[in-house]
């Protein structure tokens, strides 16, 4: 018990899988997020920089059009 406050450690006289082990790993997802290209800029994007521009989003209009039906 005193080695594990020393140590910093968990207590586990019994062995059992804890999953301490993976929870002290580096996070993975700054390294994946840098490995994928940025996103390309959107429909969506576009209309939130120009709101004035009318645009069309064939995607959006298919969505509509199947919740009216």
């Amino acid at each position: 018990m005193a080695r594990c406050r020393i140590f910093s450690t968990t207590y586990n006289p019994e062995g059992l899988r804890t999953g301490s082990k993976i929870l002290r790993q580096r996070l993975r997802g700054p390294t994946l997020a840098a490995y994928y290209p940025r996103r390309a800029v959107t429909i969506r994007d576009l209309r939130k920089a120009f709101p004035d521009c009318v645009t069309w989003d064939d995607k959006e209009e298919d969505r509509l059009e199947s919740i009216q039906m």
